[in-house]
């Protein structure tokens, strides 16, 4: 069968890097910025909403969000994003990504100002309206996912396609640590204006009353950096793939590269008939779309559902880490100002050990490599690390040996990142038709997402210990942290196998990979 690629995407795979390749990466990569601010900053304030809003001056220990309350804050972005994922990803492959890709950021600059600006200063009404605009913010952040993946893919050339869009996830990890920072500068200010006591000295004046502004700067700022790229992401042009491909106007896409690529394109003739061959038709429920790319979807969804469950349960335990080790003393030791500040020193100093080098690992590997031997040695190291975790669980509480624990806790979310966290993302914007390839980003996302929920509420629970009378209050008990452990290995140990579903997409052209290039003898 012979192949035929259109000239323009041809000019796009073989083009060397250049300025627009990192002028997308940056486009990409602040709407990725602003996803990983917006969903990790509430974890650093929730501390400090249980003080102001459910304060008992008759407990021994400062106020704190009850089970329900702690979920909804937590998990109404989470919902929001896997619905958004669904729907955005759908509709960049109906309208266009670059129509989609405005819509997702203007919801994000909107969402995170209304977050801040709760109605009243009532308890219910301030934790409804948090609720309610974390989650249509994470409605839009949930297109970024899908938009980002396929805008970065579809320009960039075939030899560093996937240490670009790494470079684009790797934003997260940025993300990360400026929300830290944000939250580390906003709390030293506010202590250093308004002192306070320690909770155990005075119970009331240990909350001051300014302390409500600081959780709303810290989600409010997330807009900040979405609103200063909303310029230039109007200003870039759509996709050639999307214009030649979906919308079946070649020569917009070469007028548009020619201006891109600073290089004269010629418009081919032949490229209409190549357009009009019935294989590139068919839709996303059909029988020829299962035979295609049936297994990889599924090999997508199972492995970023399977490694959102382990990523996201981390939450589980990094309370007891941070404590453990000094980072974070007793709550009732401090005022809420300096809670805040240790959380987000904490939390700071775990992604700058663990979390932002794993990302950046990726970006150099990845082309070295190849996306599915990372994807399956991150899998297998975060098993490993699971097991030696959780096997001598009591040899690690002990005192003498949290450090080693807080180097095999680092060392999983190391593996996470260079590993199945990043190729995730990376691989379900390469080996889908253009016309579908939103569209299976965002299903494969929706279901990560549905693993995080997992993750994060479900072992929640599970992690309780097994003693009802040691859970923590309003929960019930669980299978112990030892054996979640041991569970979430063996889900790594799971989502390893399923990686061998998936393609290797390295130094393939996309349409090479979805059989687009394919046109009848």
């Amino acid at each position: 069968m012979p192949e035929k690629q259109l000239g323009v995407l041809k000019a796009l795979d073989v083009a060397k890097t250049q300025l627009y390749h990192f002028t997308a990466i940056l486009i990409a990569g602040m709407g990725f910025f602003t996803d990983a601010y917006d969903l990790f900053c509430v974890s650093l304030v929730t501390k400090l909403l249980g003080r102001i809003y459910y304060f008992n001056p008759l407990s021994e220990k400062p106020g704190s969000l009850p089970p329900h309350v702690a979920g909804a804050v937590n998990g109404a972005a989470l919902c929001g994003t896997l619905a958004g994922q669904l729907f955005f990803g759908w509709l960049g492959d109906k309208l266009g990504r670059k129509k989609v890709y405005g819509i997702t950021l203007i919801m994000m600059i909107l969402c995170s100002i209304a977050s801040g600006l709760s109605f009243g200063n009532k308890t219910k009404g301030v934790m409804t309206t948090l609720c309610f605009f974390r989650f249509w913010l994470g409605f839009g952040i949930g297109g970024d996912y899908p938009l980002s993946a396929t805008i970065m893919s579809e320009y960039a050339n075939k030899k560093t396609r996937g240490a670009f869009i790494a470079a684009v996830f790797a934003m997260q990890g940025v993300g990360i640590l400026a929300g830290g920072f944000v939250a580390l500068a906003v709390s030293s200010i506010f202590d250093k204006n308004f002192p306070a006591p320690p909770y155990a000295v005075d119970r009331v004046l240990s909350t001051p009353p300014q302390a409500d502004y600081i959780w709303r700067i810290i989600v409010m700022f997330g807009a900040l950096p979405a609103a200063l790229t909303y310029y230039w992401r109007m200003k870039m042009p759509e996709t050639a793939r999307y214009t030649a491909l979906v919308a079946k106007n070649i020569k917009q896409a070469t007028q548009d590269m020619s201006k891109v690529l600073q290089v004269q394109l010629e418009v081919e003739e032949r490229a209409a008939d190549i357009m009009k061959d019935p294989r590139l038709s068919y839709g996303l429920f059909s029988k020829e779309f299962a035979k295609r790319h049936g297994l990889p979807l599924l090999g997508c969804t199972s492995t970023w559902f399977l490694l959102d469950i382990a990523f996201y349960s981390q939450n589980l335990f990094q309370k007891d880490i941070f404590s453990g080790i000094g980072w974070i003393p007793k709550a009732s030791t401090m005022n809420a100002t300096h809670e805040v500040f240790k959380i987000a020193r904490a939390q700071t100093l775990i992604a700058l050990c663990s979390t932002v080098p794993g990302y950046w690992f990726t970006v150099v590997f990845i082309e070295i490599m190849g996306r599915v031997a990372i994807q399956l040695m991150g899998f297998f190291m975060m098993t490993v690390f699971m097991f030696a975790i959780a096997f001598p669980y009591e040899h690690w509480t002990k005192p003498e040996n949290r450090f080693g624990f807080v180097v095999m806790y680092s060392l999983t979310f190391f593996f996470a990142n260079f590993g199945p966290n990043a190729t995730t993302f990376i691989i379900p914007a390469e080996i889908f038709p253009a016309r579908l390839r939103s569209t299976c980003h965002g299903i494969s996302a929706a279901t990560g997402k549905a693993g995080a929920i997992v993750g994060a509420f479900g072992f929640l629970y599970a992690a309780q210990p097994q003693d009802k009378n040691k859970t923590d209050a309003g929960y019930p008990p669980g299978i112990g942290i030892k054996n979640s452990l041991i569970t979430l290995g063996v889900i790594n140990f799971v989502g390893m196998l399923f990686t061998f579903l998936v393609p290797e997409p390295k130094g393939k052209s996309l349409e090479e990979l979805s059989g687009e290039n394919e046109v009848a003898k």
